[in-house]
């Protein structure tokens, strides 16, 4: 039975000494009150209790199961309702919510350290809370006072959940063929019909009531993206007093049989004229549901390193027992008919690539975690403008490039075991399985990639691209460390690339789509350089405090630098072939 321990001496690592978390929460006065290092310590504990002994045990069990459907009624695995409760009891669910509405108010550099452990615990699990707090923060943000007072702290409280509603079966990306319609009613509701799919958590037996945000059209509505709303239709409507009422118009037809992440509940939700409220303003729905959209992108990233995380710690525990062969350089353990298997050099590789990018991925979490803070709690205009302008260019990255490295560890993690990692019973087919899910929903990898490349590149002329540049160059600059060199050039590479694609793009739109996946990862990797840069002058200025902790740091840094970043290098030459060869084929000759 694989066995989950929240990696809390690495996160204190990113959290306090690397990007020195609890200086900056002092700084913002909406924080400065709530939270401190010791707060922040005390809550990685908790949380690392709750996902190691009560979340993690039930996710293989989860996975055999599944979710349920009869008639209209979905029941989770056995053990999730009783954990759920548990789980709730704990304010888990309101963590990074606002104090105002019952939330506890923590801030995103702390949060996605909890949602890291989330993951790595059970993905299916994770994933029930997950939506009710991206739901929470586009009511938060969009509603009316009368739906916050409402609909928020028993959202917060976990005895109400949240879904979200877009995907309908002939709409995915394009969001401007929904046909869901809502009709308004004398009494300032709307009457929402049509039939939603792929809706996570649309239906389960956790909660008492569940709210979906719901994407549809007024009749009046202009056509395409410009004329969608946004509406908040509650499973059970909710009487005057905040008590439970009738059951509304909303049904889930069936839950998708799917790949992975097998106990959270994917279903089809129709709606039947039933009684919604409006969210925000009128044909503006598409940009307050980006809200919850955005947080949901971060979330699914870091479900990616989660369960890269999980793997990982898996594999080093089945390679430092697993005899087989000796050391190419002779025999390590003398007493034994052969060595473990982490003296081979293959194994070593794939374990350092799952380690490297699961900690540089759990460092840039944190950084984009600190942007969000900034954005949302400075009261520094041009601080909080400039952070959610990082926050724009940097979610589609950690979105794609967590899920696509998070699949690549977690394959590493399965090839290290050979053929037991093909077995179920040692847990790494489950979570290849659950991991996949991650590259394909809250927009597929390819549309992030666009997104980055056409959106918030191209489309601004790169003003947010040099923003970070210029943040990465003082870095290198300010700091004498090993890899200054390195960083400034692969940052040259990126601003090189950017300026050439911008001027290739005014010459064929189709560059744009031909370039972004290779982009996206380049940018990545660029990423990580400078985090794994800052991660390196911090263990080298400290290493003297606690070697072997310290030590580890620089030779991951070493590996990653020398065996994984000049994987630029193929990138770049693979984006300046341009987008010709993707033509050569007609349709039909494919």
């Amino acid at each position: 039975m694989p066995e989950y321990n929240a990696p809390l001496r690495d996160m204190r690592f990113v959290l306090h000494e690397v990007f020195d978390a609890p200086t900056l929460w002092a700084r913002l006065p909406a924080l400065a009150g709530s939270v401190d290092a010791e707060t922040a310590d005390a809550i990685l504990e908790e949380a690392a209790k709750v996902t190691g002994q009560l979340i993690a045990p039930l996710n293989r069990s989860g996975d055999e199961e599944g979710a349920q459907w009869q008639d209209g009624v979905v029941t989770t695995p056995t053990g999730f309702r009783e954990a759920y409760a548990t789980y709730v009891q704990g304010g888990w669910v309101g963590l990074s919510g606002n104090p105002e509405y019952g939330g506890m108010g923590m801030p995103k550099t702390l949060a996605v350290a909890f949602e890291e452990m989330l993951y790595s615990a059970g993905s299916s699990f994770a994933l029930y809370s997950a939506l009710s707090s991206g739901a929470c923060l586009a009511i938060d943000a969009h509603a009316s006072e009368e739906l916050k007072q409402t609909y928020l702290p028993p959202m917060y409280e976990g005895r109400w959940a949240g879904s979200m509603c877009l995907t309908e079966a002939h709409a995915g990306t394009d969001l401007g063929l929904i046909r869901t319609r809502a009709e308004p009613q004398a009494d300032g509701s709307y009457k929402v019909t049509g039939s939603k799919i792929f809706i996570t958590g649309g239906e389960q037996d956790l909660t008492e009531n569940i709210i979906h945000l719901v994407l549809a059209k007024l009749p009046d509505a202009p056509a395409g993206s410009k004329g969608i709303s946004l509406f908040l239709v509650p499973k059970v409507l909710v009487n005057a007093d905040g008590s439970l009422g009738a059951r509304n118009a909303v049904s889930c037809g069936s839950i998708e049989h799917k790949m992975g992440i097998k106990a959270s509940a994917t279903c089809v939700m129709n709606f039947d004229g039933a009684t919604g409220y409006l969210i925000g303003e009128p044909n503006k729905g598409l940009a307050a549901m980006f809200t919850m959209m955005n947080y949901e992108r971060l979330s699914i990233g870091i479900q990616g390193i989660g369960c890269a995380e999980a793997s990982y710690q898996n594999a080093v525990r089945y390679a430092r027992e697993r005899l087989q062969s000796r050391a190419p350089t002779g025999p390590v353990a003398q007493d034994k008919a052969a060595d473990p298997i982490i003296v081979h050099p293959d194994v070593r590789r794939m374990l350092l690539t799952m380690k490297a990018l699961t900690e540089g991925g759990r460092a840039f979490a944190c950084y984009v975690g600190q942007q969000l803070d900034l954005a949302k709690f400075s009261e520094d205009d041009e601080e909080r403008k400039a952070a959610a302008s990082l926050v724009a260019l940097l979610t589609p990255v950690a979105k794609a490039f967590f899920t696509d490295t998070g699949l690549e560890s977690c394959v590493h993690g399965q090839q290290v075991f050979g053929g037991h990692g093909y077995i179920r019973e040692w847990g790494q087919e489950q979570l290849v399985r659950d991991v996949r899910i991650a590259q394909i929903y809250e927009g597929t990898n390819g549309i992030q990639a666009l997104d980055l490349l056409g959106r918030k590149v191209v489309a601004d002329g790169g003003a947010a691209l040099r923003r970070f540049a210029a943040e990465v160059r003082s870095f290198a600059q300010q700091h004498e460390s090993a890899y200054a060199g390195e960083l400034l050039a692969e940052l040259e590479r990126l601003e090189s690339l950017s300026g050439w694609l911008l001027e290739q793009a005014r010459g064929n739109p189709a560059e744009i789509g031909a370039a972004s996946v290779e982009y996206l990862h380049l940018f990545g990797y660029v990423a990580y350089a400078y985090v794994w840069a800052r991660m390196a002058a911090v263990a080298q200025a400290r290493r003297s405090e606690d070697e072997a902790f310290y030590a580890g740091k620089l030779a991951t840094a070493e590996f990653f630098f020398r065996r994984l970043l000049p994987r630029t290098l193929s990138l770049e030459a693979s984006i300046r072939a341009s987008a010709a060869p993707l033509y050569g084929l007609d349709a039909e000759q494919f």
